[in-house]
């Protein structure tokens, strides 16, 4: 099995380390509601033999019930506190429920449940559920942001972190980061590879000849300012879909 992260778009990724599949967010259909894919859609294969699912937290963009159902039942679903019951009906063979601070194994990987600072109702007046991003480590460290404002947490060595740059509109709401926040996140965790991920993949529908910059000016700006900023960052731009092998690309 290749070493690998994949961005199949959004915040949805698949880490491939240590034989292990892991998927963050999973979105693989093409619309929710007035949102729309304008990405390629995912491979095939980005479903098939996954060993764990990693949800963010329950907004329906990253917690997506139809996407869950294309999933083997075998695998780990792990969720954010508040948000199980979300999934309850789904059958997974096991769900966790994290807290920040807590961690689970994944065979030979370990996963922290790291603070987010988001939202995480599933709807508005709904009950609440955290926010969590995740430090997966195993041969290497990769941290994956989820949805989340100004990071301030030191995580210690990273190989790859995975930060959202814009989202899924043409303005940004409070918890989230744009380019420049991304940036000076990635100052602060000072990974190996910095890879923008949550930016053009959705759009609402009629909006994006007006606002189409916004599917593709995110990543630049945030790797020009990481240049300015932590120098000794590189950043990888992936198109959905692309990958990233970390053997060959990640040297320690």
């Amino acid at each position: 099995m290749p070493e690998r992260v994949t961005w199949v778009g959004h915040a949805t990724v698949l880490v491939e380390m240590d034989g292990v599949r892991l998927l963050t967010d999973p979105f693989l259909r093409a619309r929710l509601g007035h949102i729309r894919r304008h990405a390629a859609p995912p491979a095939a294969g980005v479903a098939e033999r996954i060993d764990a699912v990693l949800i963010s937290h329950a907004h329906a963009d990253h917690l997506d019930v139809p996407s869950l159902r294309r999933l083997g039942r075998d695998a780990v679903l792990v969720v954010p506190r508040g948000a199980a019951r979300v999934v309850r009906r789904l059958s997974f063979a096991q769900t966790a429920e994290l807290a920040a601070g807590d961690h689970i194994e994944i065979g030979p990987l370990t996963i922290d449940a790291v603070a987010a600072s988001h939202g995480g109702r599933r709807w508005p007046l709904g009950r609440d559920a955290d926010a969590l991003g995740y430090v997966v480590t195993g041969s290497r460290r990769v941290y994956f942001a989820g949805d989340t404002d100004a990071v301030e947490e030191d995580l210690g060595e990273l190989d790859v972190a995975l930060l959202p740059v814009w989202g899924w509109g043409p303005s940004l709401g409070p918890g989230h980061m744009g380019p420049e926040a991304a940036a000076r996140a990635a100052a602060l965790l000072r990974p190996r590879v910095a890879v923008p991920v949550h930016w053009g993949t959705l759009f609402p529908v009629g909006r994006a000849r007006r606002h189409g910059r916004l599917l593709v000016d995110p990543p630049r700006t945030f790797a020009q300012r990481v240049a300015e900023l932590a120098p000794d960052v590189r950043v990888e731009i992936l198109e959905p879909g692309a990958g990233l092998d970390l053997a060959a690309r990640v040297a320690r």
